[in-house]
């Protein structure tokens, strides 16, 4: 069977979805309705998991509830008792340090902050606790005794919400962020005490007016990470 996605209709559409995500950090004050966030996650939930296990849960924040969480998590960062967040290992790998740093600048340029002014630095990271002024905030967790095969689901799950969010023209950021203040999103939002943060994820319709939404991020050509094995041409 000869298949051509250049010219497949589904395909383009499913494209266009994909290539146009971004992680907006600039949104409207343009309301979301519940109903519309219900219709994502109800097509999210179709992402494959290890023998359908679906390990994921969700808080879905909006208006008191999500300036509260806020509010909170803006205190604990100003106040800086928790330990720094490792997300990545040191050092990393030549090639991911190089697009890190590219990032990094290209990101606080665009922001107008110097690389050596921590404080400001330290403000334009608090703006993550604000969900970038998103009108919705999402939390993920997972089962604490879960391995690193369910957060791969969780990953792909994650990854359906932003496409399926995108597909109506919404947009988001996924934040790893919110995982230092654990133990502030788990009293505010009543987490069960064997789960943990995944992540957290703004969602919305993008400021593009905001220096920031005109921010551009490089990808690698397929011939830079993928081996092709055993085809003829």
């Amino acid at each position: 069977m000869k298949i051509d996605r250049k010219t497949h209709p589904d395909a383009r559409v499913v494209d266009a979805a994909i290539r146009s995500r971004r992680a907006v950090r600039a949104f409207k004050s343009d309301e979301v309705s519940r109903d519309v966030i219900e219709q994502i996650l109800d097509v999210a939930r179709y992402a494959p998991s290890n023998s359908n296990t679906q390990p994921w849960r969700v808080d879905v924040l909006a208006g008191r509830a999500k300036s509260a969480l806020s509010a909170a998590l803006r205190v604990a960062h100003d106040e800086d008792r928790h330990p720094p967040l490792r997300h990545m290992p040191e050092p990393l790998p030549e090639a991911m340090r190089t697009r890190q740093e590219a990032f990094g600048a290209a990101y606080y340029g665009a922001l107008g902050v110097q690389k050596q002014d921590l404080a400001q630095r330290a403000r334009v990271t608090a703006r993550n606790f604000d969900f970038f002024d998103a009108p919705v905030g999402l939390i993920f967790s997972i089962d604490s005794t879960l391995t690193k095969f369910s957060w791969l689901d969780y990953g792909m799950f994650i990854q359906s919400i932003m496409v399926a969010a995108r597909a109506v023209g919404l947009d988001t950021c996924p934040q790893v962020s919110f995982v230092r203040f654990q133990n502030v999103i788990a009293e505010q939002l009543g987490l069960l005490s064997n789960y943990e943060v995944v992540c957290g994820l703004s969602l919305g319709v993008s400021d593009c007016n905001a220096p920031v939404s005109r921010l551009r991020t490089g990808r690698e050509e397929v011939e830079g990470f993928a081996r092709f094995h055993g085809f003829e041409s």
